[in-house]
């Protein structure tokens, strides 16, 4: 039996040939610019602070600190777009971002620069969380659409940087965030050049919450966070949520003991950059599959025996014997892999839910994104201190191919059950 949250929606028909058409292209636009909003950021909050005189350490805290209150947070927010729209609320966050840009080189204490880069680090997440909201909406799931949106947001995510060294290299901190805040202006005309982006939004008389935003809208309800978390009771929800957190722990241990580990093989930094741009060239190209991918065989196989490949690719590291050729082929592979499950995981979960909880979702899935970011790092850290780096791999490819068992069990079990109804409806009354 199909669950009612399985159903999709009713499209009303003045929109009909708009789903058929596709998204637009401005929202193809606001992808890069959304998720290069986050690394442009990300990547200037180091330089700034070697430019103020703060220790690693300080450093540290500071790049930490921009997930902090997106952990916490993002289901509400989440919340906040299914019930007042979407574009209105990534809006207001990009702004956010805009408004704090140019405080950044007036600021040179820590502590204010702590500060900032939580508010800031938030703002331009949400950013990024309202895209994925917006373009889960319009495109209702398909994994076509999503796979062609995340090949232009890892444009954004691979150009950011690098607009934001050059820029650094040529006037210093305050052209370097000036551009922060022009960027957030191309952002906010592409996402206000999305035809039918508040069709989502909750009207007066429907039937949902009411439309108009009061102070009290902004602190966060409990129901928000127990109604989100209660979509894992959804089986295609609770699956792709574990099958990502195991995605995300492979880009983890790549940020970390991997990078450390090709330092200690004696890799310069251009190279291990190299690495770093082939995963992501690869992991865009392989978004283009998604849809493919899906129409190919059980999105849910699909997910899981790409997640397995992926983390047998990294876990292998040693073995290759720090020969370039072969680390590089690897990456290609992984980021490939991992670019194909990612638009397919956001359009089975797209697709598991209503319109009006989208936002939900997203919000739930930053949630468990940002805690792993958080916890991964030092928790593979200091298994690379106590058994060595190289042995680290091993025992992460050995416990999350453990992992992945009892998940290949359920899915291989409702596979079984869904071949028996099947097989039910098929007979004769």
């Amino acid at each position: 039996m199909v669950s009612r949250s399985e159903i999709p929606p009713r499209i009303r028909p003045a929109d009909m040939n708009a789903s058929r058409a596709g998204p637009p292209a401005s929202l193809y636009v606001a992808g890069p610019f959304s998720m290069g909003y986050v690394d442009f950021f990300t990547f200037l909050i180091p330089l700034y602070g070697l430019l103020r005189g703060l220790d690693a350490s300080e450093i540290g805290i500071l790049v930490g600190a921009r997930s902090i209150v997106a952990m916490f947070l993002s289901i509400h927010i989440g919340a906040l777009m299914d019930r007042f729209g979407t574009r209105r609320v990534t809006l207001f966050f990009v702004w956010t971002g805009m408004a704090l840009a140019p405080l950044f080189p007036v600021v040179a204490g820590f502590w204010a620069l702590l500060l900032l880069q939580l508010v800031n680090g938030a703002a331009v997440s949400f950013s990024w969380s309202g895209a994925q909201t917006l373009i889960a909406q319009i495109a209702e799931g398909d994994a076509k659409y999503i796979g062609r949106f995340s090949f232009f947001a890892r444009l954004g995510s691979t150009t950011a940087p690098i607009l934001a060294g050059a820029v650094w290299d040529f006037g210093g901190a305050w052209p370097a965030y000036l551009l922060g805040a022009a960027w957030g202006v191309v952002l906010t005309v592409a996402l206000l050049r999305i035809p039918g982006a508040e069709f989502f939004a909750p009207r007066p008389g429907d039937g949902t919450s009411r439309v108009r935003f009061r102070a009290r809208d902004a602190w966060p309800r409990a129901s928000d966070y127990v109604n989100s978390i209660m979509l894992l009771a959804i089986p295609a929800i609770a699956l792709s949520m574990a099958i990502i957190s195991m995605r995300n722990t492979t880009y983890s241990l790549q940020t970390s003991v991997y990078v450390v580990y090709l330092d200690q093989i004696g890799l310069v930094g251009t190279r291990i950059g190299i690495l770093f741009a082939a995963a992501e060239i690869a992991s865009a190209f392989g978004s283009l599959f998604a849809g493919r991918a899906m129409r190919l065989g059980d999105p849910q196989r699909t997910m899981l025996s790409g997640t397995v490949l992926s983390i047998l690719l990294i876990a292998m590291t040693p073995l290759l014997d720090g020969i370039f050729a072969l680390l590089l082929l690897f990456q290609l592979a992984r980021g490939w892999l991992e670019g194909v499950i990612q638009p397919v995981i956001l359009s089975v979960q797209a697709r598991a839910v209503g319109r009006h909880q989208q936002g939900a979702v997203v919000g739930l899935r930053q949630t468990g994104q940002r805690l792993s970011s958080i916890l991964i790092p030092p928790v593979m850290g200091a298994v690379a201190d106590r058994w060595g780096t190289g042995e680290g791999f091993f025992i992460f490819g050995a416990f999350m191919l453990l992992l992945c068992a009892p998940l290949a069990l359920i899915i291989r079990r409702i596979a079984g059950l869904r071949s028996a109804a099947d097989g039910r409806r098929a007979l004769p009354d």
